[in-house]
């Protein structure tokens, strides 16, 4: 059991590093196209495009949507620490577990359950940028909130497992000590 258990935390981990790293393509895009966009913007006025504008914001919101995935991955999203970093390691763990259950995956499930209908409200109206010369098909960045609250709601069942074995298998708060955000302040 504990084997399978391991396995499934590394495989659930592997998951979310990997959107992590589809966040950090999409970061590295956004920084090409906002320099491109500055250099445009003073040195050729005519190449300042809308779309290019509007691409950069596609970019930064694909990478934060794809990034909490990873964050919660790594256990750095926001939290209140007054108490939290005081607990033991199993407090955190067990804190954790009911944390997920009854708030990260009910709240996950609603969001992307929810924000389906708004990509396909867009896709069947054929939405696109208000704005002369902006973008069109905007449902695929409002596709990009449900499928990242998908991703998000499959990696809650990898920070449940990765806290079941801090609790059964005691890890010694590994997990739960070396990620702490009270570490890295």
């Amino acid at each position: 059991m504990r084997k399978n258990l391991q396995i499934l935390e590394k495989i659930f981990d592997s998951f979310a590093k990997i959107l992590g790293f589809f966040s950090i393509v999409f970061l590295a895009l956004l920084v090409l196209c906002v320099f491109y966009n500055v250099v445009a913007r003073y040195l050729f006025p005519s190449a300042n495009s809308v779309a290019m504008q509007e691409i950069s914001w596609w970019l930064f919101s694909a990478m934060f949507l794809f990034s909490s995935t990873y964050t919660l991955q790594q256990n750095s999203h926001v939290r209140v620490d007054v108490l939290y970093e005081k607990f033991r390691p199993k407090t955190k763990a067990i804190i954790n577990i009911l944390g997920t259950i009854f708030f990260i995956l009910p709240f996950v499930a609603l969001v992307a359950y929810f924000s389906l209908d708004f990509a396909l409200e867009a896709y069947e109206s054929k939405e696109s940028s208000p704005n002369p010369g902006g973008l069109t098909n905007l449902w695929i960045i409002k596709s990009f909130i449900s499928l990242s609250y998908v991703f998000l709601f499959i990696y809650s069942f990898g920070f449940l497992i990765k806290n079941i074995n801090s609790l059964i298998h005691n890890h010694h708060g590994e997990f739960l000590d070396e990620n702490s955000s009270a570490k890295a302040v």
